[in-house]
């Protein structure tokens, strides 16, 4: 009979369908960089990825529509986010166990730098998917390579902790931290913690790299305490890159004395002592803001200076 004929066809596929390896349909996870603001950093091999995909996990559907829409892309969107990727990473793995190509993005940059990723990579792999990174613009990197702060070696710390007490603990960890500093900041809390690293690190070369490869690009080269007086001036708008170097002895921004000519450090504690009836403490502090040194750079100083 027909129907009996087609079931017996069908049991005899059945052994070639067990037969494939998992490996031939074992999906793949795209970690895909996309651009930070100018769409032409977007690159050729990221947009074949998101074309192909099966399904693009991001961080905000309305962002990554954008993105596809000018470019004609048209791909099932799922959100991936910090507020639900503990769930949302197993549905994706379970897909892509299931031979789904999956391409990651976030806004804007790359996946997993400063931004929601690393639990489904983490998961993938444990999983034995494998992982494809696609890389391209990186927000911290691009204001690294224009900043003209030595990045030889760099330090990138991510978003400082938003919490006062919190932000001053990390930047005390990093007073003597030899290597460049790379942070990003939000912009309502960028005067906060340009006055918090002036008074932990000192006074130190440092740069404010605001909405780099967008139309308002800026870049604000000083010393921290001119980007302090900078920001209260004008406070900015958009994303930022903060990059602190190492201290360079230099004097306060404004100051026309400089390292050489600038009296002993006892001495001109005591004159702080004097002018602005402080204590001891409150004039080391701004006697080694003057001279770009950490307050516990500035404490070795006057005790050598005082065994002198």
């Amino acid at each position: 009979m027909p129907i009996a004929k087609a079931s017996a066809k069908t049991v005899a596929k059945a052994p070639a369908k067990t037969a494939v390896k998992t490996d031939d349909v074992a999906g793949c996870l795209y970690v895909v960089a996309t651009p930070i603001g100018n769409l032409e950093d977007i690159s050729m091999r990221a947009l074949r990825i998101l074309k192909e995909a099966d399904v693009i996990a991001c961080e905000d559907t309305r962002q990554t529509l954008k993105l596809l829409s000018h470019f004609d892309i048209q791909k099932r969107l799922v959100s991936y986010h910090e507020h639900n990727e503990i769930t949302r990473a197993a549905e994706l793995v379970i897909e892509l166990e299931q031979g789904a190509k999956v391409a990651l993005v976030s806004d804007a940059g790359t996946p997993a730098i400063s931004d929601p990723g690393h639990r489904l990579v983490s998961l993938s792999l444990r999983h034995g998917i494998k992982v494809v990174p696609v890389p391209g613009a990186s927000a911290f990197v691009a204001a690294m390579a224009a900043s003209g702060m030595p990045i030889e070696q760099f330090l990138f710390i991510g978003f400082l902790p938003s919490k006062q007490s919190d932000r001053r603990k990390t930047l005390r960890t990093l007073a003597e931290e030899p290597r460049t500093l790379v942070m990003y900041e939000a912009p309502h809390r960028l005067l906060d913690s340009l006055e918090d690293a002036l008074e932990i690190l000192g006074n130190r070369p440092a740069v404010i790299a605001r909405e780099v490869t967008k139309i308002y690009e800026e870049f604000v080269r000083d010393h921290l305490e001119g980007l302090v007086e900078n920001v209260r001036s004008k406070p900015p708008r958009g994303e930022i890159t903060i990059l602190i170097g190492t201290p360079d002895g230099q004097p306060q921004h404004n100051g026309n004395a400089t390292n050489a000519t600038a009296p002993p450090l006892a001495r001109r504690v005591d004159e702080i002592m004097q002018e602005k009836q402080v204590d001891k403490k409150a004039a080391l502090k701004q006697a080694a803001r003057e001279r770009g040194l950490t307050k516990r750079e500035a404490y070795k100083q006057l005790l050598v200076t005082r065994d002198e």
